[in-house]
């Protein structure tokens, strides 16, 4: 069984964590606290951290004079200036997380579809976009795992979200101490996981891991990093998926009779039919692991990209990849 580095994870206090929302509430969610024995979680509510009490009037993002502003309709207090320099300030001190999971449709913490309002008054939105504090998070780490609780009850999107922070928290781990000998063991153990997410950058990644022109390992992992981030920035395909699982079948198939043979196939026809769930085909490959022995597939990470304990069927059905 796979050990895995611990994630360094921001998120919402609201979420399972703190009663801290503007009507003291607190969110469930049980995808966050699936999360509690994996990862280091470090909970912040950016409106308690710039003076806002619980409970509180609520926030919202107004345009006035052609700017976006944060206040408090009810007392027609602006909290802009002073949220713009926590989110900044949080960012500043926080440059080794690994992912969010913040507030969805929060003023502060929304990463999308966050109400924008052309007045102070009872009117209409008139658009929508990300909150302060997300958005603070969003520039400064363009290609991390963010996401809001809601769309990771999509089950795409949360085995992405998993994949990324699982993945980067590896990375963090052997960059403490950076070593091309260690980099060129992580390449390895994520050829399969890289191919399948983006060909293109990791024959890039695999170029740097060579290191021709024998640079200094900490100038290679700095570059090495923001390929990652890039090669991670979209959910593959299926058939990127099944491109990958036909290239692993490869190592057995001269091992399998036909009905076995036939049952892979077909198995993989439907995971590509969208009939079933990728665990089904990836849990055949890996009995063939275990049954014949295959040292560089053992040692894959796309076998096992987060802890199994954290594999939740349900899926909501909304927010699919938006």
């Amino acid at each position: 069984m796979r050990k895995f580095a611990v994630p360094k994870l921001i998120v919402s206090k609201c979420l399972e964590f703190d009663r801290c929302r503007y009507n003291a509430d607190v969110i469930r969610s049980e995808f966050v606290s699936s999360l509690k024995p994996f990862v280091a979680f470090e909970p912040v509510c950016a409106e308690c951290e710039i003076g806002l009490g619980v409970p509180r009037d609520p926030i919202r993002v107004v345009v006035i004079n052609k700017r976006k502003r944060l206040v408090q309709p009810a007392t027609k207090k602006d909290c802009t200036l002073e949220m713009e320099k926590f989110a900044s300030d949080f960012m500043e001190s926080h440059p080794d997380a690994d992912g969010f999971i913040l507030k969805a449709y929060s003023p502060s913490c929304g990463i999308k579809g966050v109400k924008i309002y052309p007045a102070l008054e009872n009117v209409s939105s008139v658009d929508t976009g990300a909150g302060f504090f997300a958005a603070a998070a969003l520039e400064k780490y363009p290609g991390l795992a963010i996401e809001d609780e809601l769309r990771l009850s999509n089950f795409r999107i949360r085995e992405h979200f998993l994949t990324k922070i699982f993945t980067a928290a590896e990375f963090r781990k052997i960059s403490a101490k950076p070593s091309m000998g260690a980099l060129v063991k992580f390449q390895a153990e994520n050829k399969l996981l890289l191919l399948t997410y983006n060909q293109s950058k990791m024959r890039e990644m695999g170029k740097l891991v060579a290191n021709h022109e024998k640079r200094p390992a900490a100038e290679v992992f700095k570059d090495y990093g923001a390929l990652l981030h890039k090669a991670f920035a979209r959910t593959p395909s299926h058939n990127s998926n099944v491109n990958t699982l036909m290239h692993a079948f490869g190592y057995f198939s001269d091992r399998l009779n036909s009905k076995e043979k036939a049952f892979f196939l077909d198995t993989l026809g439907k995971y590509a039919e969208e009939k079933c769930p990728l665990s089904v085909p990836v849990s055949l490959v890996k009995s063939m692991i275990a049954r014949f022995g295959e040292d560089y597939l053992s040692s894959q990470t796309y076998f096992e990209p987060y802890p199994e304990e954290l594999y939740l069927m349900s899926d909501s059905g909304k927010s699919r990849l938006k």
